[in-house]
């Protein structure tokens, strides 16, 4: 196919002037367009480039090498002239290179290594609406080198849908915006029966769209255990005998790879992952039978790792899917699901839905997190994954460490990198490995036993060529997956043929330093974690009665967490590793049943409390602390509020919205909870009870966090009384609501006190006016108002009416403009 032939061909004179003069570009254009192989050979030759090489951004392995085996074939060249490519453990580049397609960890690297991309002019990120979490990471350290190192640098986002003007603003770039080619395409719903699977109502749609429509099948299916069920279930098929069935993922060689996306001689069926939406093209495909499914990362706090969970797919990938039915002529799709069923408009981006540790170590190996995502990671997830890297070693506060860097080189999560990089004997160095491969995989054996000794001890079966227990190809991976593990980190060891009882969970602890756990003295099912939390054995647990072990998977429950999988560890194997976190020191602790400070002398493990004994005269410091805390636990409730610093504190809160320029103090829940001990702690100095703070220390404390002339502000904008016509001063309520909603200030007077008075009356320089409870003589409410002058007009007389005959006592002059004010009822006799 001629570079000419394809539809973004009219665009690229466009795409080069735009870049000619602007570093930055965003381009849509659909599937088959041809943007991932036309637009970097049309770059080649501009300018701006000067020789210099582009990197082309692929998010999968399949992908990535196609996209590089195109291009090369259009310059009549094999991979690894001047088109290449880089993927995780296979390299098509050479000297001669001048357009590298590489995968995410690789850009990365890339990135990290040399900041200043020495010899490359332009960055280009495909595929870029499928959100991956290194992806976004890429993106937002090109756009920091560009702004401070490399302002020639040329970065392009392209993608087939995303929101193309929400990126475009972001990036202060251009958008172009190229057709597609494609015939129509007629979709159909071909839901499942009553109680059928997936499997089965695939093969019934496949032999339906082979009777009734010519050309190749394409098949999505969440993943390689789909594909493997679908392919064995159409196997007998007479309706498919003819027809040749092929797999499509990321992880077949590279040689099943080149066959499916070459033309093929008989009809075909294809059954893919994901990895056809978009990234790849396959010739002759007519029909699409979509299952609406996907294998996305998700956080397992579980397992402590984003997991690949099965999810429906975005809309926009139901029409990308679709789309590749109608490229070669007119096509047919056939969706799994109901047609009632409505899905997401775009998928969520993995930032905001994944475990964040690896990119925590990335942004403190780059030496700042002040970066622009186009999502920013979320700020609790960010804490939690820089705390693991705390005890993991990677972190010295928000440094990285060397451990941390080592860790960063091996490209895989930081639970893992710091396991492998642990041992120094090989024999142990290549069991991490088989750990690693187990802890990494699915679960190959049928049995529900907690312990993960048994997985290992299957492995090693498989090995000797015994009988796993399980599925021979799941422990053929995980052999697999151990070797390479050994072949990167030089590991010419081999795991040894048996191990002691403590062997895997020593090793273990380096992932799961927050897991060790160390059984309750009372209540041997239960465990304490040395993160402070408690968990629970399984009443048929394989590890019953080990005093230490430590977690590879948990199900936090609102209780107790319950051990899913774990291995037991010795302690003095934790002492020998973990020295500094056995200590031994007093301790004050709020006591929530006595209401009191109970001092302790402690021996702990990080969060264990192994021996705790009565200790002698609380520390004063360590009792302010611990009262402190007691009121961070327990809520601000548990303070000593006065009506009137509850008052104060309303008017100040209110201010932050009614006069947002003077430079208010945040005293909302959250922000006093958040701070304190800067304001809260200073105040419980020498008290040793929560109920010796009393109203007016507690006062003081919080006017303290106030300036002296912030405070006369707050007196003079939002007073406390106010002086009204009848010479009286009456109070200002002020209030906010649960939501920190401010509401407007109430003043309730009795309505003959402002006779006479026109306007409503007003504070914060008249910006704000009072809501008027206008009471009875007997204090009951008559009306609510902020508009005094339309009740004196309207309201008044139907009021005056009512109320005259009920206080005879009082005034009710017919003219209230004139009248005279008064608090009080007229002498008896007039």
């Amino acid at each position: 196919m001629r570079a000419a032939d394809f539809p973004i061909a009219p665009l690229l004179p466009e795409l080069r002037a735009s870049l000619a003069v602007h570093p930055r570009l965003v381009l849509e254009a659909p599937p088959g367009a041809g943007k991932t192989t036309q637009v970097p050979l049309a770059l080649l030759d501009e300018a701006w480039l000067g020789g210099r090489k582009i990197v082309m951004l692929e998010p999968r392995r399949v992908a990535a090498r196609a996209a590089a085996g195109f291009m090369a074939k259009q310059l009549g060249e094999a991979p690894g002239e001047t088109v290449g490519y880089r993927i995780r453990f296979e390299s098509r580049i050479s000297a001669r290179t001048r357009v590298e397609v590489v995968t995410e960890g690789i850009l990365t690297r890339m990135l990290q290594d040399d900041p200043m991309l020495e010899g490359v002019g332009a960055l280009l990120f495909d595929e870029f609406h499928e959100r991956h979490l290194a992806g976004d990471l890429g993106l937002a350290l090109a756009l920091d080198v560009q702004s401070g190192l490399r302002e020639d640098l040329r970065i392009v986002v392209m993608s087939a849908t995303l929101d193309g003007e929400r990126l475009a603003r972001f990036l202060d770039a251009p958008r172009l915006t190229s057709a597609g080619r494609a015939y129509a395409v007629d979709i159909a719903h071909f839901p499942a029966r009553r109680d059928e699977a997936l499997v089965p109502q695939t093969r019934r749609a496949i032999e339906h769209a082979v009777a009734q429509h010519p050309g190749d099948v394409l098949v999505f299916l969440p993943g390689q255990r789909e594909i493997a069920q679908v392919d064995a279930a159409i196997a007998g098929s007479d309706a498919l005998r003819d027809i040749e069935v092929l797999a499509l993922h990321g992880e077949l060689p590279v040689e099943q790879q080149a066959r499916v996306l070459a033309p093929g001689e008989r009809r075909r069926i294809v059954l893919s992952t994901n990895v056809a939406e978009s990234s790849v093209t396959l010739p002759g495909v007519r029909i699409v039978i979509d299952s609406g499914l996907a294998r996305e990362p998700r956080y397992d706090p579980n397992s402590g790792f984003a997991r690949l969970d099965i999810v429906s797919i975005a809309q926009a990938s139901a029409d990308q899917r679709a789309g590749r039915a109608g490229r070669v002529a007119e096509g047919w799709t056939y969706r799994l699901w109901q047609q009632s069923q409505r899905l997401e408009p775009q998928r969520r981006p993995e930032i905001a839905q994944v475990e964040l540790a690896s990119l925590a170590l990335e942004l403190a190996a780059w030496g700042s997190d002040a970066l622009s995502f186009v999502d920013a990671p979320p700020a609790g997830a960010l804490g939690a994954a820089r705390d693991l890297l705390r005890r993991l070693g990677a972190l010295d506060g928000d440094a990285i460490t060397p451990l941390g860097r080592r860790m960063l080189a091996l490209g895989t999560h930081p639970r893992l990198a710091a396991m492998l990089l642990a041992p120094t004997r090989d024999e142990d160095r290549a069991l991490a490995c088989d750990l690693a491969a187990l802890i990494e995989a699915r679960d190959p054996l049928r049995s529900r036993s907690d312990a993960l000794a048994e997985r290992w001890r299957a492995l090693a079966a498989f090995r000797s060529g015994h009988d796993p227990g399980g599925s021979r190809a799941g422990f053929a991976a995980l052999d697999a997956a151990a070797k390479q593990w050994r072949r990167r980190l030089k590991v010419d060891a081999q795991s040894p043929r048996s191990i002691d009882a403590h062997r895997l969970g020593d090793l273990l602890a380096h992932a799961y330093p927050d897991r060790i756990a160390h059984q309750h003295p009372t209540q041997p099912r239960r465990y304490q974690l040395a993160n402070g939390r408690m968990a629970t054995l399984f009443d048929d647990s394989a590890l019953f009665g080990e005093p230490w072990l430590v977690a590879s998977e948990l199900r936090y429950e609102a209780k107790d967490a319950l051990l899913l999988r774990a291995a037991p560890v010795d302690e003095a194997a934790l002492r020998r590793d973990f020295p500094k976190r056995f200590v031994e020191e007093d301790t004050v602790r709020w006591d929530a049943a006595r209401r009191a400070l109970v001092a302790q002398r402690e021996r702990r493990f990080d969060g264990i409390v192994l021996e705790s004994k009565p200790a002698g005269r609380v520390d004063p410091a360590q009792a302010a602390r611990a009262l402190t805390d007691a009121v961070r636990d327990l809520g601000l409730d548990a303070l000593p509020w006065s009506e009137t610093l509850q008052q104060w504190r309303a008017r100040v809160r209110a201010l932050r919205e009614w006069a947002p320029d003077e430079g208010f103090p945040d005293l909302s829940d959250a922000a006093l909870l958040d701070t304190l001990d800067t304001w809260l702690r200073p105040a419980f100095e020498g008290k040793t009870r929560l109920d010796a703070l009393d109203a007016a220390e507690l006062s003081n404390a919080l006017h303290e966090t106030v300036d002296w002339n912030l405070r006369r502000r707050i007196d003079a904008l939002a007073p406390t009384r106010i002086v009204v016509p009848s010479g009286m001063e009456r109070r200002i309520d002020y209030e906010v609501d649960d939501h920190d909603g401010v509401r407007p200030p109430v003043l309730a007077v009795k309505l003959q006190e402002l006779f006479g008075l026109a306007d409503t009356p007003r504070i914060v320089e008249g910006r704000v006016p009072l809501t008027l409870h206008l009471l009875s003589p007997g204090g009951r409410p008559l009306q609510v108002t902020q508009d005094l002058k339309g009740f004196w007009e309207r309201t008044y007389p139907e009021v005056r009416k009512e109320m005259k005959g009920r206080y005879p006592r009082h005034p009710w002059p017919d003219d209230p403009w004139s009248a005279t004010a008064t608090h009080r009822a007229k002498p008896r006799g007039t």
